[in-house]
């Protein structure tokens, strides 16, 4: 079939979905995309690939699809309309917010970088009163290129060694340390959960400097730091050589998230807030750039 190439970003709520690829019997951000293109007739084996995948409970405030339109519907429709016509068949949760058509080969997968965030409330261990200078000396040892066989979930096949163009603490407006984001070209699957488990034990006590680096520096001795939550993390920006993207790279001003509270009886409660939070952050980005 004769098509048409776009690049769509979109954006969704991971406690919506069981993450981003196609699987059976659970709702995904493939699976919902790829039934609103059936309602539309706008569907063909191969048509939609997304760009990064995420697990469940990872949310974004944006992703990119590629999807291959019939070009009897592409010359027919506007970039708005195809925006709004998924947006009306797409589940609560998940959003369709910039359409471009993009060059036959183009390949959604070839990101020129990627940045996530990571809540580091959403770990139990983080402290209320963490030390921002501790925070600021320990993200920058992931910077460079790396071994994060020890920092990641290794499929076979895998190439370990990655290149961190960027890892910053992410602060409050009064100078506490909520977070941080971390930029790169790719990721191995589970790296960024990994390396916020890292500076969590550091920041707690758990583990020291030593012991990260180590991790870092001698990939072949097999350490476990642990695996941070899903729902800590956010795929904030991508930035792709076909595709102008609506929103900035930058990450957000932290003014309006809470500190986390110094009793532990009040996490979960906490938590439940923290997550509203983020949902609304998302969902006033979405609101302002949808076209």
């Amino acid at each position: 079939m004769v098509s048409d190439r776009f690049l769509v970003a979109i954006g969704y709520h991971g406690n919506s979905f069981h993450g981003s690829q196609i699987q059976p019997e659970v709702r995904t951000v493939e699976g919902s995309i790829r039934q609103a293109l059936r309602r539309l007739n706008w569907w063909s084996d191969g048509c939609l690939e997304i760009s990064s995948r995420t697990d469940s409970g990872v949310s974004a405030r944006v992703n990119l699809a590629r999807i291959d339109l019939p070009k009897a519907v592409s010359e027919k429709v506007s970039h708005e309309s195809i925006v709004n016509t998924l947006n009306d068949h797409l589940p609560v949760g998940v959003v369709a917010i910039r359409a471009r058509r993009s060059p036959s080969g183009s390949r959604v997968r070839n990101a020129s970088f990627r940045r996530y965030l990571y809540l580091l409330g959403a770990i139990e261990e983080w402290p209320s009163d963490p030390d921002p200078d501790l925070i600021s000396q320990v993200c920058p040892l992931f910077e460079g290129e790396h071994d994060f066989t020890n920092l990641s979930r290794l499929e076979e096949g895998t190439n370990p060694i990655r290149t961190v163009d960027d890892c910053s603490p992410w602060f409050s407006g009064d100078g506490r340390p909520i977070g941080f984001s971390i930029r790169s070209r790719s990721f191995i699957w589970n790296q960024v959960r990994r390396i916020a488990s890292s500076i969590s034990g550091i920041a707690s006590g758990r583990i020291g400097i030593p012991d990260l680096k180590a991790a870092i520096e001698e990939p072949h001795e097999r350490v476990d730091l642990g695996r941070a939550p899903a729902s800590g993390l956010v795929l904030w920006s991508i930035s792709h050589p076909d595709f102008e993207m609506p929103m900035p790279d930058k990450p957000p001003p932290g003014q309006n998230f809470t500190g986390r509270p110094p009793e532990p009886r009040d996490y979960r409660r906490w938590m439940a807030m923290a997550g509203y939070e983020m949902s609304s952050l998302l969902e006033r980005e979405w609101l302002s750039r949808i076209e």
